[in-house]
């Protein structure tokens, strides 16, 4: 892949967290971005707002390091989420999923969660994780609705990431399907918000009640 992006996947079997697991080798200087990590099975993984996301073997798992010089020029950080989430979301959709992404970073089917997204920034690095059920879903969540191989989908990912595609062409269309957002709810700072009545700002954040809100998480 091209210079200073995701060089190398790690592939491992069983790890308490993938996401865990990354920020402590890049901080021991162990591993160095561009970076990824993936396991067959997560037995710690970690959900929105450092909740437990229930990681059942044969789903998808996955995080990756990123220079903050690598990004696209005009991503908005606070947005990432969304970013990150879409161009997945993009590749699943090409290979025939109707998934869609609530805001700002939960893959949905209908009305049900299969997936999300956690982006932290690290001194100069962003950290995204990713979890996708693929085949097997805890209580009130659904799985993918198609079938498609991981090591495939995480190549055509990050084949994606590389091209550094601007984040006003990934949210012209996503803001074509925020509507969906609208009849849901979401968090922010362990604060529930409703998505009725927000509107979306070219940068990714919303304006709710007179209140712009961004979420970086």
């Amino acid at each position: 892949m091209g210079k200073g992006l995701v060089l190398q996947i790690i592939y491992l079997d069983t790890i308490d967290s993938t996401q865990k697991y990354l920020k402590e080798k890049i901080a021991e200087k162990k591993l160095t971005p561009p970076i990824a990590i993936t396991a067959d099975y997560q037995t710690n993984g970690i959900g929105s707002r450092e909740n437990l996301w229930e990681s059942k073997p044969g789903n998808l798992f996955f995080s990756f390091a990123i220079a903050i010089e690598n990004l696209p020029k005009d991503l908005k950080l606070e947005s990432a989420s969304i970013y990150f989430s879409y161009v997945l979301k993009e590749i699943l959709a090409e290979n025939g999923s109707k998934v869609w992404l609530k805001w700002p970073n939960d893959f949905y089917l209908n009305e049900k969660k299969i997936g999300g997204t956690i982006t932290h920034i690290v001194n100069s690095t962003i950290i995204c994780g990713i979890g996708l059920n693929l085949t097997i879903s805890p209580k009130n969540h659904s799985s993918l609705d198609i079938i498609i191989e991981k090591k495939k989908l995480l190549e055509d990912y990050f084949l994606n990431i590389e091209k550094k595609v601007l984040w006003k062409q990934v949210f012209s269309k996503y803001k074509l399907e925020f509507y969906k957002s609208l009849d849901f709810f979401t968090h922010i700072n362990n604060i529930k918000f409703s998505l009725s009545n927000a509107i979306l700002n070219d940068d990714g954040s919303l304006e709710i009640n007179g209140e712009r809100i961004y979420s970086l998480r």
